[in-house]
């Protein structure tokens, strides 16, 4: 299996990313893609999986701004091999919890 992350050059580039942020009871739910992939939809089986604006539509930012808004998350939802990526070589998420859908890729954690 092709590594999901196989074409990404090392090359420091200047990646657009949408973040959301949530304030639910006592949680800090912060939603994140790649900023191509908003209102984008993707298969996955029989289910459609799709990158609503209303959801992931916040404020667009480099993806090396976001780092110290996503440590305060209790919830994060991530969509996009960008964002995926920069998440697990941060430590936020590990690969394995990471599943394809369509031609991106999908993350979630919660801490407990």
């Amino acid at each position: 299996m092709r590594s999901l992350w196989s074409q990404t050059s090392n090359k420091a580039v200047n990646m657009e990313v949408f973040i959301k942020i949530y304030k639910t009871g006592g949680d800090l739910l912060i939603a994140v893609c790649d900023k191509d992939l908003l209102g984008k939809r993707f298969m996955f089986n029989d289910i459609m999986f799709e990158v609503k604006e209303s959801f992931y539509g916040g404020e667009k930012k480099d993806i090396e701004e976001i780092r110290s808004i996503l440590e305060k998350a209790t919830i994060l939802n991530l969509v996009g091999n960008e964002t995926v990526k920069k998440c697990i070589e941060w430590g936020f998420i590990k690969k394995e919890n990471v599943i394809k859908i369509g031609e991106t890729v999908h993350a979630q954690m919660v801490k407990v």
